[in-house]
């Protein structure tokens, strides 16, 4: 096999293995109001500190795009009905905040512990402003459900904060870790 090919495929498998951890992601997790805490974002952001943002952000829609087609990976099952849920406008947000992860980690050949989190709450942050925004509008205008901008903002985004950022600093700690690995096998 040549290298080009070889460096397709072991990317290819990467993004395979973060859409998985995404999927798994969804099953870890704790029960809070309208939204389930899960593990879901911390491998979003780890998917784009170590994958970068166009692979980062690919294996966030092969996660989506696999849901989408019915297979049930999304914390309340699959199919294309689900973007009539509310917590749909997260999964869309993963794809963008793996993106902007990996972006922003990119921007640094080398990059510092605080480049790192910064990266994550950067990430978090866009997916969270999709997440709400989408909970949102879906619940008001199309479900019914009257819902508060500050309902809204708590339970879609304020509850989540803490366990974001120990997820965050534990992303940034693995990410530091193996992005020389990565980088020194050529596949990042």
């Amino acid at each position: 096999m040549n290298p080009a090919a070889k460096s397709r495929t072991y990317k290819m498998i990467l993004v395979a293995l973060f859409a998985a951890l995404i999927a798994v992601g969804a099953f870890i997790r704790v029960p809070v109001p309208l939204v389930p805490f899960t593990m879901q974002t911390f491998f979003v952001v780890l998917a784009g500190m170590l994958l970068g943002k166009k692979l980062g952000g690919a294996s966030a829609l092969v996660y989506l795009a696999v849901g989408l087609i019915g297979i049930p990976v999304f914390t309340q099952g699959g199919g294309i009905g689900y973007v009539l849920k509310p917590s749909f406008g997260y999964l869309i947000g993963f794809v963008v905040g793996a993106y902007v992860t990996g972006a922003i980690v990119r921007k640094a050949e080398n990059p510092s512990f605080w480049r790192l989190l910064f990266a994550a709450f950067a990430g978090l942050l866009a997916v969270y402003t999709l997440g709400t925004t989408y909970f949102y509008f879906l619940s008001n205008y199309y479900l019914g459900n009257q819902v508060s901008v500050w309902t809204a903002v708590l339970y879609c985004f304020l509850v989540f904060v803490p366990g974001d950022l120990a997820k965050s600093i534990v992303a940034a700690l693995i990410a530091k870790r193996m992005i020389p690995v990565l980088k020194k096998n050529n596949l990042s």
